[in-house]
């Protein structure tokens, strides 16, 4: 299993306002970057392409109140994956956001793969600082 891991980002709201967006698919597809085509969401699950890669999915496993949201790959994906939504409260009205990928990576598809959904993860959630701080 490999651990990739977002930078740290102090989000201006608190740890239940970022928990209610992230456990809401519709939502998730606000921090979408540009390289996310054909974004959908039942509610349930969602799904998207990440342009020159593979079609992926998504559906929520578990969310723990105001502190973690994990979410799994869904249908034909081409590695099985978890992202986990780490939020932590920093002060009263501030939360630390960290997002962690879990993904089932052989040798090779990890030496591909590492420093662009590494870079996935910190455009996610540099967006949703961006979103935040337009919406205080």
């Amino acid at each position: 299993m490999t651990r990739l891991e977002s930078n740290k980002v102090l989000i201006s709201k608190k740890p239940e306002s970022v928990f209610e967006f992230l456990s809401d698919f519709n939502n998730i597809g606000l921090l979408m970057p540009d390289q996310v085509e054909g974004y959908t969401t039942d509610g349930e699950t969602s799904s998207f392409t990440i342009k020159g890669m593979a079609k992926l999915g998504l559906t929520y496993e578990s969310k723990t109140a105001f502190s973690e949201v994990v979410m799994k790959s869904f249908g034909k994906v081409p590695f099985d994956f978890k992202l986990i939504c780490s939020i932590e409260k920093a002060t009263d009205t501030s939360t630390d956001l960290i997002l962690f990928l879990d993904a089932e990576l052989n040798p090779f598809l990890k030496m591909m793969a590492e420093k662009p959904l590494t870079n996935f993860l910190n455009l996610l959630v540099n967006k949703y600082k961006e979103i935040s701080e337009l919406s205080v």
